[in-house]
């Protein structure tokens, strides 16, 4: 009876310890690694729709691809939408596609990225497709100025020539009610920030004050080729020096749930998906509205709106920003803005994952591969926790040597739970084992070892990085699951090194466990399954060499399921 209890409680421990991860997943903004909920529809591209008040006011969204409809046709002797064309615009690290309509950012290359599933085709972020939606838009509100909706004459280069360092791309509309828009887009050698200059020009006889805003529009589905057994954040995200760094899931805003600094002086808002991310920049004193909203079937918006001021007839004004636009390098992020380095998400060991990068980047730098970077970062933390660990392991071979005496007092009471209990207390007295020694100095190394697992998964410079014959892809699993199959391989020996729990039931789950876990890594990339096993191999090796130092021959507990 006491076997059958301890083994339910087992289970409900590791099922507990399941759903505990899952929660603490979704309380940090990402979503669940073991019960994701079910996917948004496919993409429905949204027509353009009446302007209404405060944040909601911005034009929304619309692919080009789009079904007219008669609800969206113009009334009366209104004209039709305006023709407009794709600008394609390339530099050494970027290939972009602008709409002449509203002058807006559509689609997004990256030259030095490859794709995750054809590695012949540069990763695209933003685009603007039957599949996906995901867009870059500014323009003028405050009375009836032009928007992304309008037509814009294009002017400038479109590729940056060797020897150049910059190219510029102008976008300007017709006179709205005597308001000009005019947006200038600088982009420099290997460079995924934009220079973004906004100039309004007041052609009218009286005074405008009209409002910039600028926004990220994006569809609620999963970036293509994501993992299902392990969650990254997609979404929106706001920055301010109030309230931080905020992830606001798609399922927020949808209930209308999402909390958001609404006014700040400084910060940025962004899309975020796993290693990239697009955000808009503007510069810390200048005063700005934060939104986040629903568009319309499955299209979601973060932005800013900000004003322009006052702009007196025959005058103009100018209103400077930048939108990044790439990938999640640590060290490039931090150069362009505070707190832009936080789109690269660590969780809630941010504090302890950030130094471990460096370390990770700076061992990079020496060696020149991810792969043997890996392993010597977690020699060096084996080395930094070499005394806990002895510890730990001289506590098990204590365990181990006193062993036979537990199991042979097991088995003289087996009928008297009660004494066998006080029995064994007085063995671990007299031979002063603490049954515990083991496991605490493991706890204080976790967060550790969970903070170098998100660094590894985070870190999009492991993307296509290979590291020796058959893994040519850290970011991906391993084509052939070698390194699964030696992960768990090394695991189970390093649990047959352990002393066997008293308790026949706890025995078995001893070994379950660790088999269950190992299930997961044939689906996680190769650079996390890389380390795992290094940090199992340094274990054993130590435990090995502690266990000969104490007299206690390393021997290898098979499991007994009888």
């Amino acid at each position: 009876m006491n076997d059958i209890r301890r083994t339910i409680l087992w289970v409900i421990f590791g099922f507990s310890m399941v759903l505990l991860w899952d929660q603490w997943q979704i309380h940090n903004g990402h979503k669940a690694t073991f019960f994701p909920k079910p996917q948004a529809a496919a993409v429905t591209p949204a027509a353009s729709e009446p302007a209404t008040a405060g944040a909601a006011a911005v034009p929304v969204a619309s692919a080009s691809t789009a079904a007219v409809t008669p609800a969206q046709v113009p009334a009366g002797n209104a004209p039709a939408a305006v023709a407009h064309e794709k600008i394609e615009v390339t530099t050494d690290v970027l290939k972009l596609s602008f709409d002449t309509e509203g002058g807006s950012l559509v689609r997004s290359e990256f030259v030095q990225h490859p794709d995750l599933t054809d590695p012949q085709k540069p990763f695209v972020l933003l685009d603007e497709s039957r599949d996906r939606v995901y867009v870059a838009q500014t323009g003028l509100i405050g009375g009836n100025f032009p928007t992304h909706k309008v037509a814009m004459r294009v002017s400038g280069e479109r590729t940056l020539k060797d020897g150049q360092n910059e190219l510029t791309v102008r976008f300007e509309s017709d006179a709205m009610n005597g308001v000009k828009l005019v947006k200038t887009y600088s982009l420099q050698r290997g460079s995924y920030a934009i220079g973004v200059k906004h100039e309004v020009v007041n052609t009218s006889a009286a005074a405008v004050s009209p409002q910039l805003y600028m926004q990220l529009v994006r569809d609620g589905n999963k970036p293509a080729g994501e993992s299902s057994f392990y969650s990254t954040f997609t979404g929106p995200a706001i920055y301010t020096d109030a309230k931080k760094y905020h992830k606001v899931e798609f399922s927020d805003i949808e209930k209308n749930k999402s909390e958001v600094d609404k006014t700040s002086a400084n910060g940025y808002v962004a899309m975020v998906q796993h290693y990239f991310a697009s955000a808009w920049l503007l510069g810390d004193g200048v005063q700005r509205e934060n939104f986040v909203r629903k568009v319309d079937n499955n299209l979601y918006a973060v932005g800013m709106i900000t004003p322009v001021g006052d702009v007196a007839p025959g005058q103009s004004k100018a209103v400077e920003n930048k939108l990044f636009v790439g990938p999640q390098e640590e060290k490039m992020l931090e150069a362009l803005a505070p707190g832009l380095d936080l789109l690269k998400d660590y969780g809630w060991l941010a504090m302890l994952a950030k130094p471990l990068y460096w370390l990770l980047d700076k061992i990079f730098h020496v060696l020149h591969n991810w792969g043997w970077s890996i392993m010597t970062l977690v020699l060096l933390l084996k080395i930094a926790f070499y005394w806990l660990n002895a510890k730990a392991y001289s506590s098990m071979a204590k365990m181990k040597a006193i062993n036979p005496k537990i199991m042979e007092m097991r088995e003289r009471l087996k009928d008297k739970p009660q004494q066998m209990q006080q029995e064994m207390m007085k063995i671990y007295r007299d031979e002063k084992v603490n049954p515990m020694g083991g496991c605490f100095p493991m706890l204080i190394q976790i967060p550790v070892f969970i903070a170098l697992y998100w660094v590894l998964l985070s870190t999009v410079e492991m993307r296509h990085a290979p590291w020796m014959g058959w893994i040519q892809d850290l970011s991906a699993p391993d084509p052939y699951f070698i390194l699964p199959l030696v992960m768990t391989l090394t695991t189970l020996l390093q649990t047959a090194l352990n002393p066997a729990p008293p308790d026949p039931m706890q025995a078995k789950m001893m070994w379950i466990m660790p088999l269950m876990f190992s299930v997961m890594f044939f689906f996680f990339p190769s650079g996390l399954v890389l380390y795992w096993i290094t940090n199992n191999v340094l274990s054993i090796a130590q435990q090995w060499i502690i266990n000969t130092r104490m007299g206690v021959p390393p021997q290898f507990n098979l499991p007994k399921f009888k």
